[in-house]
């Protein structure tokens, strides 16, 4: 049976969220565990999550490479990949990179909305591309086998990355900007590029990139992923939800203006309700991820394909994706 995959939440963590991830039959979830975080908080994060782990075993367990995909769907569980939204958790320090692969760190994007020292966010008036910084952090991600997500960055940056990289990429959790141009959704030319290069695309459901927002329907967005695997090719596209399910609206805060600012950077929610927008009705936590699916089976998408959107399609690319490069290289010479 094909797998159940997100490729990004930002939950606030409880039983009761993990327990919805079972009713959902959500067996791999990519969690965000830095937002602004420097490397000492971004581990003490981690140690939140082993507490999680030792308290919930029945439930989650840590994934480290995509064989836990099987795992988890064999014993019942849900396999969490721990994520960075923002180069922070490596500071100016190329060599905290393996640390954190070590610990269990599989993505991290290169910016988070502002530029970074690695490349220029979404946000930015100008986009630089990738910096000298950014060229060498690549490298090094392909190196440990850690995925370049690229879901926040400028245009520029990200069409940098896909060229320098030389595993294919991802985009977690973003939209087609043709069908609603959100500062993160992503142009027609990024997103031939990246399934020209073999990358992925993550859907979000983040009302904030949903054409009508909270009130976008089901079937609108089920139409929206066969429209891109029209340009893009079915094999290239997978959920990215972006759940912040159960969090308080403070979190916006954190999320947006981080240290970086001592004004409020609501970006792209309105100044007049900072706080997180209502979901849609038909996805209100983990325990509806098969809604999408049926709204897939809905417009008539194959069998086959729906189970590639749903999970299958990631299950693949991940178990490229979380190879180390000196694996890849002495399997090649076999």
């Amino acid at each position: 049976m094909s797998p159940r995959i997100d490729a990004l939440q930002y939950a606030n963590w409880s039983e009761k969220i993990f327990r919805q991830m079972r009713e959902g039959g959500v067996d791999a979830v990519h969690v965000t565990i830095t937002y602004h975080e420097n490397f000492r908080e971004t581990v003490l994060n981690i140690e939140a999550w082993n507490r999680w782990f030792e308290r919930f075993p029945g439930l989650i367990f840590q994934g480290f490479g995509a064989e836990d995909i099987d795992l988890a769907q064999r014993t019942g569980r849900t396999a969490i990949y721990f994520g960075a939204q923002n180069p922070s958790c490596i500071e100016d320090d190329i060599g905290l990179v393996e640390v954190l692969h070590r610990l269990g760190l599989r993505f991290m994007q290169l910016t988070y909305n502002n530029q970074s020292l690695l490349a220029s966010g979404c946000y930015e008036a100008e986009d630089t591309g990738l910096t000298r910084m950014g060229r060498e952090v690549v490298a090094e991600m392909n190196r440990v086998g850690m995925v370049i997500d690229m879901s926040h960055s400028g245009e520029r940056s990200t069409l940098d990355a896909i060229a320098r990289s030389t595993r294919p990429i991802a985009i977690t959790h973003a939209n087609p900007a043709s069908w609603h141009p959100a500062l993160r959704n992503k142009s027609d030319r990024v997103l031939r590029a990246l399934a020209e290069s073999g990358g992925m695309l993550g859907f979000s459901v983040y009302p904030h990139h949903l054409r009508g927002g909270s009130a976008c329907t089901l079937d609108a967005f089920c139409t929206m992923i066969a429209r891109t695997a029209d340009l893009m090719g079915i094999e290239r596209l997978g959920i990215g939800t972006d759940l912040c399910q159960d969090q308080p609206d403070s979190v916006v805060d954190w999320m947006r203006a981080g240290r970086w600012t001592k004004a409020r950077d609501y970006g792209e929610g309105s100044a007049d309700n900072p706080g997180f927008p209502p979901m849609p009705d038909w996805f209100q936590g983990n325990h509806d991820f098969g809604q999408i699916a049926s709204g897939l089976r809905a417009l008539g998408m194959a069998p086959g394909e729906v189970a590639a959107v749903m999970g299958g399609n990631w299950a693949r690319f991940l178990a490229e994706a979380f190879r180390p490069a000196r694996t890849l290289q002495r399997e090649a010479a076999q």
